[in-house]
């Protein structure tokens, strides 16, 4: 059992590694990616298009590459819309708690 979990450290830093280069390649080839930005098709925020990649018409921005890539390597999804439905699902109970706590300041 330890040896998996060594197994999917090297592949989380190997990922890691992977995806870093990838901004890093994008940057040297367009020094302006690391300025321009866009909205990322799964976790929603504005994110330089240095390291993103565009997944079947989705543009990940690079931390989502990571958890994608991350995610395929260990088997733990099959494919973007496995990672978008789940990082919409955190983003909608974030903003529900966020609602939940402005109600309550508001009612005080």
């Amino acid at each position: 059992m330890a040896n998996e979990k060594k197994t999917e450290q090297e592949i989380i830093e190997e990922m890691q590694q992977v995806v870093e280069q990838m901004r890093l390649d994008d940057i040297e080839e367009d020094p302006s990616s690391a300025e321009e930005c866009f909205d990322c098709d799964c976790c929603g925020q504005t994110k330089p298009f240095a390291g993103s990649i565009d997944y079947n018409g989705y543009r990940l921005c690079n931390d989502c590459v990571l958890l994608a890539e991350t995610g395929f390597a260990l088997g733990k999804i099959k494919d973007t819309n496995d990672l978008i439905n789940f990082i919409e699902d955190k983003n909608l109970e974030r903003l529900c708690d966020f609602i939940k706590q402005e109600e309550k300041r508001e009612a005080n």
